[in-house]
């Protein structure tokens, strides 16, 4: 018997495609917009510089009678910022845009204003790592110290809230003025109902970390009593004076074993030793967030050395840059030369944005650039923001300008290319080193399932 199946029909099947795409995953974007609004005129170069009086010392001694006093030197202390030109496109030809289901000139207007508002968060975070004001849980008091147990806690709050309260770093909702008269009776007899109210100091921290917290036997216990809520809703809010903003976007630093190198002879370096680091950035966020030990010292036989380094093939999704130090256990501060690295661009030539599964040979000394500092072997450092008001500034040269080319040109005479993409001149200035400051620590949860 004859028998049709639907395997002898495939050719006929219409294929189905939803007309609705598919979610992203969400993004917390929270810490461009706590920094102070501050404009560049245009025609005045891309440095913004800020200028602080200091106090004037106060008097030692009484005055002696008839004698007027020595007197101070008034001092001031500036702070600048450089803005930089950021941007970027996306390309689609006409006939891509003829045949595919999804209006693509659409969702690439889309995309491209998420990747505006992402680059400027992660540049903020990049720019406030270079903050000098840093704890370590449990006073570790390097980042190579941390442990897996060191989690944050209570302590670490009390800690950082005490010493910016002591520093005299301005609070939201308060301390508007320079020099604040207190009763003797301020903070009434009776907490206030309505923290978020009240001054406080804001912390953006990463959800694992938030996590952490909410799992602190204090913690839980004071909301067990007085506001229960917060233990079904998962949220912490406020806690010490303390106003908390979860955010996925807060970069993260694990440690990894570190890869050796080769001498050579085939490229410029002198006759010295030499180490290397190397560092691994997501392909996404383009954080470098695995960063690899200090290699062993390299003996390099000039004037033509070179070093040889086998790049990682794992994990898949992140880009490799190698940093070279000179010096016995020096600590890189220059990006390595190499052929393999970009070919146009201000890192052409620099041993960065290498992909995995290679061996590159680094030639010489690049850029100056340090690397982020290496956690412990196999441990993953997160760290935690609090800032008082005032701490840094956004300075903007030139808002963010989107184009969309849909049109023939005397480049595209037949217009087959259509190009969105945007730019901004901007840069982030951290006015006041002691108005902020960043806690780092490990999590007793990660993103592994299973």
């Amino acid at each position: 018997m004859a028998t049709n199946t639907a395997g002898s029909f495939a050719a006929d099947i219409e294929a189905y495609i939803a007309d609705k795409t598919l979610p992203l995953a969400r993004r917390q974007l929270v810490v461009y917009q706590f920094g102070d609004p501050l404009s560049l005129p245009e025609g005045r170069g891309t440095s913004y510089t800020a200028t602080r009086y200091n106090r004037v010392p106060l008097p030692y001694a009484t005055l002696a009678e008839g004698v007027p006093p020595i007197g101070q030197t008034m001092t001031i202390q500036q702070v600048t910022a450089t803005c930089q030109q950021w941007g970027d496109k996306v390309t689609i030809t006409d006939v891509a845009e003829l045949t595919i289901k999804h209006p693509l000139f659409k969702k690439a207007i889309e995309l491209v204003g998420l990747q505006l508002a992402e680059t400027t968060e992660r540049n903020t975070f990049n720019a406030l790592m270079g903050g000098t004001q840093v704890n370590y849980v449990n006073q570790r008091g390097a980042r190579a110290s941390l442990v897996a147990g060191d989690v944050m806690n209570v302590t670490e709050l009390n800690r950082a809230y005490a010493m910016l309260h002591t520093l005299g770093a301005p609070r939201y909702m308060g301390d508007e003025m320079t020099d604040t008269r207190l009763d003797a009776d301020a903070g009434g007899a009776k907490a206030s109902s309505n923290p978020r109210n009240m001054p406080h100091y804001t912390s953006v921290i990463h959800p694992l970390v938030a996590a952490d917290l909410r799992q602190n036997a204090t913690i839980q216990t004071a909301w067990s009593y007085s506001d229960i809520n917060r233990l079904y809703n998962f949220e912490l809010g406020e806690w010490n004076g303390v106003r908390f903003c979860f955010s996925n976007m807060v970069p993260t630093f694990t440690g990894v074993a570190a890869v050796q190198g080769t001498a050579g002879t085939a490229g410029a370096l002198a006759t010295g030793t030499y180490t290397i680091r190397l560092t691994a950035s997501d392909t996404q966020n383009q954080y470098e967030s695995q960063i690899y030990q200090l290699s062993n010292d390299i003996s390099v036989t000039g004037p033509t050395g070179s070093i040889s380094v086998a790049i990682p093939s794992t994990p898949s999704g992140y880009t490799w840059n190698v940093y070279v130090g000179s010096g016995s256990a020096a600590t890189p501060v220059n990006l390595g030369l190499t052929t393999a690295g970009p070919s146009v661009g201000p890192l052409a030539g620099q041993a960065t944005q290498l992909t995995g599964g290679q061996t590159v040979v680094i030639t010489g000394l690049g850029v100056a650039q340090i690397p982020p500092a290496a956690p412990a072997t196999g441990v993953t450092v997160y760290p935690n923001y609090i800032f008082g008001r005032g701490g840094y500034g956004q300075v903007m040269l030139k808002n963010a300008q989107f184009t969309y080319l849909k049109d023939a040109d005397k480049s595209d005479p037949l217009n087959q290319l259509r190009v969105v993409g945007w730019k901004m001149f901007y840069g982030t200035l951290i006015q006041n080193q002691q108005f902020f400051m960043r806690i780092e620590s490990t999590s007793s949860f990660n993103t592994t399932f299973g």
